[in-house]
């Protein structure tokens, strides 16, 4: 008989609300975390709007935030979120046999210092052409080491580890918009095979910087509403022209069951369904028959050893572009067959943005909150139905609803497709 596992802890840093109660609410209450960029001068890009998140000090975690002065913004997105997750679960005073804790994240990249690089290019120009030796002997006087290290995906486990004593396994897996579910996916199987008792998983991600704007501006996938961007995400609707760049982190403590009621933890929910495929099609392009994210949920109702009838929630990867609000509605409807007809399905990223690695994590939370308060976050700026995207979103406003099992859709770039089912706890 294979091992349980719970939920006993949350806690995020996100565009619309930096601690769970702040996320939860906003999205009820349909708020909005879309503006214009501030974190560099977007004035000439394509987009110049993003999800950024707003008023953030870490220090408000930590003793000594000198620590980490040269940690890229997902680091620092990261210790908040985790600091959340540990104190929910009651963990935070080192109650734990350090080797059985691990840490297992969907951690994106460090952004660069761009600003230093430029200036660098700058210095090395003559009558406007760099002058490599220049710019190479300029790199090697003013670049910052530490700062360079610290921009590896590897980095935000390694420093979790540091500050919370885990000493079990430490992992990170970057596959794109998939990344952080399936960390939680890959730890929860790590907790029920009996590898640990308690795992910190989720995601942190930054790409608000020029590189990850020009990237996703090359590839077509960003809205360019600069006159509206608080309507720019608008996931299923017939008007929607691309997604909106978020950022932030969610973490989750996992938790063998009988580890966490020994200890009297509090459990917000199980994980039950874990569902991972590969679309084997293009590296930017989901399978146009979505048989990758099709086969994907499929998988995760049989882990969880439930019906298609039995959902009462779904929480869409639901980005807002053409090509995969339309693909993930069919693959909702061919494996959920007839029950996709009542099944409610909506997209927080009409109200957060995209956090691209850290996405699913977060949304994990709100389904797990949609199970603690019975009640449906809304599809923000649906407005003109979709022909080809036919199914209920929740539009604009929260519903209340009996909640006890919730989907949760993570689909990535190079085809991984990841699905999480969680379940209400009741013994």
């Amino acid at each position: 008989m294979r091992r349980r596992v719970v939920v006993t802890g949350i806690g995020c840093i996100t565009p619309v609300g930096n601690s769970v109660d702040e996320l939860w609410g906003s999205l009820c209450r349909g708020e909005n975390g879309v503006g214009p960029i501030t974190h560099f001068d977007a004035t000439s890009f394509p987009t110049r709007f993003a999800a950024e998140v707003k008023d953030y000090d870490v220090g408000t975690y930590i003793e000594d935030p000198e620590r980490f002065e040269h940690a890229s913004s997902n680091i620092l997105f990261a210790i908040g979120a985790a600091s959340q997750a540990m104190a929910d679960s009651g963990l935070a005073d080192g109650d734990f046999d350090p080797p059985r804790f691990g840490i297992y994240l969907g951690a994106g990249e460090g952004g660069q210092d761009f600003q230093r690089y430029m200036s660098l290019i700058a210095r090395s120009q003559t009558d406007g052409e760099v002058d490599i030796e220049a710019f190479v002997r300029g790199g090697l006087e003013s670049l910052i080491p530490q700062m360079e290290l610290e921009l590896e995906p590897n980095r935000p486990a390694g420093h979790l580890a540091s500050l919370f004593n885990a000493q079990g396994p430490n992992m990170n897996c970057l596959t794109a918009c998939a990344a952080s579910s399936q960390a939680i996916g890959e730890a929860s199987e790590l907790v029920r095979r009996g590898d640990v008792d308690i795992m910190l998983s989720g995601g942190t991600h930054s790409m608000i910087h020029p590189f990850g704007v020009t990237g996703f501006s090359l590839l077509t996938a960003l809205s360019t509403s600069n006159e509206d961007p608080e309507h720019a995400s608008r996931p299923f609707d017939l008007n929607r022209d691309g997604f909106v760049l978020g950022e932030g982190s969610g973490m989750l403590v996992l938790e063998e069951l009988e580890h966490a009621l020994r200890r009297g933890a509090r459990i917000h929910g199980e994980v039950v369904g874990y569902g991972s495929t590969a679309d084997a099609y293009r590296i930017t392009d989901i399978h146009p028959e979505g048989r990758g994210a099709t086969a994907c949920i499929e998988m995760a109702l049989k882990d969880a050893g439930i019906n298609r009838d039995e959902l009462q929630y779904v929480n869409a990867h639901g980005t807002s572009t053409k090509v995969n609000d339309r693909v993930e509605t069919m693959a909702i409807r061919r494996s959920l067959e007839s029950a996709a007809e009542k099944t409610p399905v909506s997209s927080i990223k009409s109200m957060m943005g995209h956090l691209i690695a850290a996405a699913g994590s977060v949304e994990a939370i709100a389904c797990l909150l949609a199970i603690r308060d019975n009640v449906l976050p809304p599809t923000r700026n649906y407005e003109t139905p979709d022909p080809e995207c036919d199914l209920d979103y929740i539009p604009n406003e929260a519903r209340e609803a009996q909640v006890t099992r919730t989907l949760s859709n993570s689909f990535g770039f190079g085809g991984q497709n990841i699905s999480l089912v969680f379940s209400e706890y009741t013994g």
